[in-house]
C-alpha cells in the first residue's frame, strides 16, 4: 500500500490458495444426459490431469457444446489450467466467461481480483491506476458479499469464504489507500485480521496486511502513531528477515514520534507477542511527547549560545520555532560551511541536489536540504543514493522546511568525515 510498503511476505501461489482446484466432473455430470459425441469430448476435458493438457480439450468441449449442463464445471477446470500454466490473459478471460453465467463464483472472482490487481499495480498513469483499482475493488466487494450456492454445503462455502477473504480485503484496502480513504482501509483490514488471528503469528498474506494496517495508521491525517507502532511491532515479532527489521524500524519510529523517546517501547514489544490488538487502556498509558513549540521555547531559553546547538536541534527550531527564534538560530550558521554525511538524494541534476537529512525527512522521503553545486557534477547521483556533501548555509524557508546551501560539492566516499548531525525525532533540549 502504495503504500509505503513492506516487501511482500507472500508468493503468487499464497495469494490464491483456494482460487481454483480441479473439479470432480464425474460427480458434477451425474444424471446429465449426453450424446456419445458430447460424452467423448467431456471425458477428454474431465480426465486431463496436467494443467498444460487440460486447456485444449476443455476449450474444445465448450466450443462444441456452449450450453452444456456442466458448463460451470468445465470453465472452472479451464480456469485452473490457465492459472497454473501462467497464461494471465486466458485465465482472466476464463474468469470473465465463468462470471457471465455464475456472477458470484468465488473462484472466478478471486482470479479477477488477483490478475486485475497485478495489472493495476503495473500502471504508472495515476488516473488509469485509480480506475483499475476501483474495478478490482468492485470484484472484491462482490466476493465478500457472495451468497452460498444451493448445491454447496455450509462447511465448504465457509471454507471458501475464509480462504478468499484476505485477497478481497487486501484489494479493497489498496483501493481505499490510493484514494486516501485510510479509515476505509483500516476498517477492511481490521475485519480481516480479527477473523484470521492465527495467521498473524507467522509469515502469511494476513501478516502482510497487518503491516499495511500499520502504514494506514501512519499515513492517516493526522497520523495515528500509537496504532502504527503497535501493528508494525506485531509484524516485527513474527516476520522473518529482512521484513522483521523493516517493520521494527516503522514501529520504533512511530512510537518515538508520539512519545518523544523509546522509553517504554520494550513493554509494547512484549505485549504484541500475545495480543493482536492493543489491550484495553494500554495505549492510553503512553504519554505524548511535548509539543514542538514547547520544546523550541525551552531549547531557546536554556541554551546560552545558540551556535552550539546540534544540527538536528537547529533544524528543529527552523521548522517549528517562532519566526524570530528561527531567524536567530539560522543567523548562527548563515555563511558558514558544513559537511553533511549520509544525505539521501530525493532529486538530482548536475547543478543541484535535493536531499533528506533529518530522520523525519528520510522516513517521509522528502527533501529538507537543497545543495546548489559550486560546479556542475560530472556524475549525477541517483534518487535514493546516500552522499556526503559540503556547502555553505545560504537561506531557509520554514513551511515546508527547506535549507538552501550554496557553493556545494560532493565529498568522495573515502574522504568522508564523521557525522555531524543527529536525529530530530527523539531530540530534547537536554540531549544535544
Amino acid at each position: 500500500m502504495k503504500k509505503v510498503v513492506l516487501a511482500s511476505l507472500l508468493s503468487a501461489a499464497a495469494l490464491i490458495p483456494f482460487a481454483v482446484q480441479p473439479v470432480a466432473f464425474g460427480q458434477a455430470a451425474g444424471g446429465v444426459q449426453m450424446s456419445q459425441e458430447e460424452y467423448a469430448k467431456y471425458q477428454a476435458c474431465n480426465t486431463a490431469t496436467a494443467p498444460a493438457q487440460m486447456a485444449s480439450p476443455c476449450e474444445d468441449y465448450l466450443k462444441a457444446f456452449p450450453n452444456s449442463a456442466v458448463k460451470v464445471d468445465a470453465l472452472q477446470k479451464l480456469l485452473y489450467a490457465y492459472s497454473q500454466t501462467g497464461d494471465d490473459a486466458k485465465a482472466l478471460d476464463a474468469a470473465d466467461r465463468l462470471l457471465a453465467i455464475d456472477p458470484q463464483n468465488l473462484r472466478a472472482l478471486t482470479m479477477e481480483v488477483y490478475y486485475r490487481q497485478k495489472a493495476a499495480d503495473a500502471l504508472t498513469d495515476p488516473a488509469a491506476k485509480a480506475a483499475a483499482l476501483d474495478k478490482v475493488a468492485t470484484y472484491a466487494q462482490t466476493g465478500l458479499n457472495a451468497t452460498k450456492p444451493k448445491d454447496t454445503s455450509d462447511a465448504d462455502f465457509a471454507a471458501m469464504k475464509a480462504a478468499t477473504q484476505q485477497t478481497f480485503t487486501s484489494a479493497i484496502a489498496e483501493d481505499d489507500l490510493a484514494k486516501k480513504d485510510n479509515a476505509g482501509a483500516i476498517a477492511a483490514i481490521k475485519t480481516e485480521i480479527d477473523a484470521h488471528e492465527p495467521e498473524t503469528e507467522k509469515p502469511s498474506p494476513v501478516l502482510n496486511d497487518v503491516y499495511v494496517l500499520a502504514q494506514a495508521y501512519y499515513t492517516s491525517t493526522p497520523p495515528d502513531y500509537l496504532n502504527c507502532a503497535w501493528y508494525a511491532t506485531r509484524v516485527a515479532n513474527f516476520a522473518p528477515e529482512p521484513y522483521k527489521t523493516q517493520a521494527n524500524q516503522l514501529g520504533s519510529y512511530c512510537y518515538t514520534k508520539y512519545h518523544g523517546s523509546k522509553d517504554g517501547y520494550d513493554a509494547m514489544q512484549t505485549s504484541v507477542k500475545t495480543n493482536l490488538d492493543p489491550p484495553a487502556g494500554f495505549l492510553d498509558g503512553i504519554k505524548p511527547a511535548p509539543k514542538p513549540e514547547d520544546i523550541v521555547s525551552n531549547l531557546i531559553s536554556t541554551t546560552p549560545d545558540l551556535a552550539t546547538l546540534a544540527l538536528s536541534d537547529k533544524e528543529f527550531v527552523l521548522q517549528y520555532g517562532k519566526q524570530e527564534d528561527a531567524d536567530k538560530v539560522f543567523n548562527t550558521v548563515k555563511g558558514k560551511a558544513v559537511e553533511i554525511p549520509n544525505a539521501v538524494v530525493t532529486a538530482a541534476t548536475a547543478d543541484q541536489l535535493q536531499v533528506s537529512v533529518s530522520d523525519d525527512a528520510v522516513q517521509s522521503k522528502t527533501a529538507d536540504f537543497t545543495f546548489n553545486m559550486k560546479t556542475p557534477l560530472t556524475k549525477v547521483p541517483a534518487v535514493g543514493d546516500k552522499v556526503t556533501l559540503d556547502g555553505t548555509y545560504a537561506s531557509y524557508t520554514q513551511k515546508p522546511l527547506m535549507i538552501t546551501m550554496s557553493d556545494a560539492s560532493v565529498v568522495p566516499a573515502k574522504g568522508a568525515k564523521p557525522p555531524v548531525h543527529h536525529t530530530t525525532t527523539t531530540h530534547h533540549p537536554s540531549g544535544h
